[in-house]
């Protein structure tokens, strides 16, 4: 890299001026510390719900008073300029200090305005589109008075089970680290003491992604070298991006639950990847130390100071025990002034002490929120996030004409069209799948609709599956009464559209499955929509991986929309009738059954590898009763259109340290369709010091081809892109032969070797 010496002051200016910066705050906070007793230094700590919505079982109370009692650092799930406007008022004008309050929310793909599913934004592989998602959301939730989300959410996950596996990126370790990094630059922009950036809060740390069984808040357990190599380096690269808070996770890591874990909080997080902002509990999380059964709440709570934690939400373990312990030398005042003044710093960092009003402006909620230009990129977002995963015969895009018979529990459902995870969404006004599609057509296609089953066939567990306002109404006449309804409709139609699948609230926290199955119910009236002889396309809802090798095999056409947020009505219809040629691909591996799991690209060989294409072999590592491999694979989607990939070429066939490869290779659209594609490029360590993956995501890039056009996708491939933790967890790239293959997908690739030398 070129450094000239233009470039080299101005940089010294900006780290005299950020150097500067620092110097003014912390002679700011040290001032203000001077003044504040030991009981307001502890309220500083405390986190509480304003009460609008509950991530957990716990409820703040008596609020109010403890703002005037300065025992309030900051409050979350509270969202309007005038409450907001009026809880900050009370805290600067009504406390002894007058120290402002920093106020939080899970904004988490969206505010107002929902974009997909994180699950289904890293679908996009779209960089700049996942950005400006972060950026939207920042605009609108400032404008309504916030000024801190708990979000990215970048736990790795490769249990479908595991029901939050939807509000994050996916299975692979290098796409989730790319995404978590553009979320947390859309969250906080250039600036953070702007008025619509928000303070990003990395979650959940650590490996919360890797519970037992896929059961949520459940037992984690990893070897360092998979935690270094596989699970943290998302976390890093958020941190890395300047995110500006830390949330701890609800499992344990090496037999400590993250939340009391020093070696997590304090020598990783802080002394190895030098993190200088603040940590914040989960929901609670301080209290449940109690249950893992590491002592009672005053145990606890000095426990969870003292391994690096700062701002306890909800639990009041710090404000109820911490001057107890402070007495009894359990903690010292060294450690309350740590974490004080670390919140006072992000609170300082978003100028909040300037103007501690500047995120409560009437006019901005008026007219940031839900604008023409926020809801057209949510339809892009939502139609670039659907993946294609099978069309028979080119029965996909439809034309435009005749009828169309929308049929399923999640035809005509707004509330579920958001997703998971959408607390602020306003479900009462939201699209749902029939609605938006008559919206995005016109009178071009007549649709009719009809409900054609229950989510699912128990009540009891469909109200468990619509929680949160996410209501389905259930029919309760015998099940072939409702199927033979919508068989009426369905044969008034041309083609038949299954609005299939979960219900939103399938997925997210709590929600957990060990059937991934389309519930039985589903798969009854699609099986008789299917024997009308009528074309069948299924439009697939669901927040994770599902197994569907039965509807692989007997539906023609296959889209999955995850849940595309406020536009999916509008955004399926303009992919369904061809107005855009999907382009999304797998974000995560599609099991043929739920025996497979944990199933991903990226794992291991055995020393009984079974033979490349075999079904089955006696004494090799495989089932007697499925292949090994999976229904979809990581990075898989169809399109309109076709792509053909030439050869792959290099520059050399070697490299030494310093040096790089550039690997070329020529994409073509062969198809009758403009169209694009994610050219992803993988690379295998043949021999390792230690066991190595199978393949690793090192690069991809979306590209944009018109009917007939080619293009030279070139990537440029450094030692860098071969280092790994090693069996010191030192990071370091070995010496030796690689393989570097390109596709479409991570089964479907070219290939050719190389050498470090």
């Amino acid at each position: 890299m070129k450094i000239t010496i233009a470039g080299l002051l101005i940089s010294l200016v900006q780290l005299g001026s950020i150097y500067a910066q620092d110097r003014k705050m912390d002679h700011f906070i040290t001032n203000l510390m001077g003044k504040m007793t030991v009981e307001e230094k502890i309220g500083q700590l405390n986190l509480v719900t304003g009460g609008e919505a509950v991530t957990g079982s716990a409820v703040s109370t008596g609020v109010e008073s403890k703002i005037k009692e300065g025992n309030i650092g900051g409050i979350f799930s509270m969202s309007s300029p005038a409450k907001i406007r009026q809880a900050q008022e009370l805290a600067v004008k009504h406390s002894r200090l007058g120290i402002p309050i920093i106020f939080g929310m899970d904004v988490i793909h969206g505010y107002k305005t929902m974009f997909p599913i994180p699950l289904g934004l890293a679908a996009t592989w779209d960089m700049e589109l996942i950005r400006e998602s972060a950026r939207i959301a920042a605009v609108e939730a400032t404008a309504d008075g916030l000024n801190w989300t708990f979000s990215p959410m970048v736990d790795i996950s490769r249990d479908p089970r595991w029901g939050r596996i939807s509000e994050g990126s996916g299975e692979d370790t290098y796409l989730s680290s790319r995404i978590a990094t553009e979320m947390v630059k859309g969250y906080q922009g250039a600036n953070l003491d702007a008025h619509n950036t928000l303070m990003a809060c990395v979650k959940h740390f650590a490996l919360y992604g890797a519970a037992e069984g896929g059961r949520d808040y459940h037992t984690t357990d990893m070897s360092l070298h998979r935690m270094y190599n596989e699970y943290l380096p998302p976390y890093k690269a958020a941190i890395d991006a300047g995110a500006g808070t830390v949330m701890t996770s609800f499992n344990d890591i090496n037999g400590v639950p993250a939340t009391a874990n020093r070696w997590l909080m304090t020598d990783l997080l802080r002394k190895q990847w030098g993190f200088k902002g603040m940590v914040v509990t989960d929901y609670t999380a301080i209290n449940e130390l109690i249950d893992h059964g590491l002592g009672d709440l005053q145990t606890v709570s000095a426990l969870s100071l003292k391994a690096g934690v700062h701002m306890d939400m909800v639990g009041e373990g710090f404000l109820s025990t911490l001057k107890k312990s402070l007495e009894e030398g359990k903690v010292t005042r060294a450690e309350i002034d740590e974490a004080c003044r670390l919140i006072l710093e992000a609170k300082y960092k978003l100028g909040l002490f300037d103007d501690p009003f500047r995120y409560c402006s009437d006019e901005r909620a008026k007219n940031n929120i839900l604008t023409k230009d926020h809801l057209a990129k949510a339809r892009e977002a939502a139609a670039k996030s659907f993946v294609l995963l099978k069309n028979d015969n080119n029965l996909l895009p439809l034309k435009k004409q005749g009828t169309v018979a929308v049929i399923g529990p999640l035809a005509n459902s707004g509330a579920n069209m958001p997703g998971t995870w959408s607390v602020s969404a306003d479900l009462a006004n939201t699209q749902s799948l029939v609605d938006g599609m008559k919206d995005a057509l016109g009178n071009k296609v007549k649709i009719m609709t009809h409900l054609g089953s229950n989510l699912v066939a128990d009540a009891a567990y469909q109200e468990r599956a619509t929680m949160f306002g996410r209501t389905i109404p259930r029919d309760e006449r015998p099940e072939q009464e409702i199927i033979s309804e919508a068989i009426r409709v369905a044969e008034d139609a041309d083609v038949i559209v299954a609005a299939l699948g979960e219900g939103s609230e399938m997925s997210g926290e709590s929600s957990s499955r060990t059937d991934l199955n389309i519930p039985a119910t589903q798969r009854r009236l699609l099986e008789a929509l299917l024997k009308t002889g009528k074309p069948v396309v299924l439009v697939l809802f669901t927040g994770r991986p599902l197994t569907l090798t039965w509807e692989d095999k007997h539906v023609p056409a296959i889209l999955n929309v995850w849940f595309g947020g406020t536009e999916t009505g509008k955004a399926v219809a303009d992919v369904l009738f061809g107005d855009i040629t999907p382009s999304g691909k797998l974000p995560a591996t599609f099991p043929q059954n739920v025996g497979q799991i944990p199933l991903y690209y990226s794992a291991k060989n055995t020393g009984r590898p079974l033979a490349e294409g075999a079904w089955f072999q006696k004494f090799r590592s495989n089932y007697l009763d499925v292949t090994n491999e999976p229904l979809y694979p990581f990075g898989y989607g169809l399109s309109y259109t076709t792509f053909e990939y030439g050869d792959i070429k290099l520059d050399k066939k070697s490299i030494a340290a310093g040096q790089h490869i550039q690997a070329d290779i020529t994409v073509t659209n062969t198809g009758n369709y403009d169209g694009e594609e994610i050219v992803q490029l993988y690379i295998r360590d043949l021999v390792g010091s230690v066991t190595r993956p199978v393949k690793e995501l090192k690069a991809f890039e979306k590209i944009s081809l018109k009917k007939g056009e080619s293009r030279t996708v070139s990537f440029t491939i450094s030692e860098d892109d071969l280092k790994f933790y090693n069996q010191e967890l030192k990071f370091t790239a070995e010496p030796g032969d690689f393989t570097l293959f390109i596709g479409p997908d991570s089964k479907n690739t070219k290939e050719i070797d190389f050498k470090l030398l």
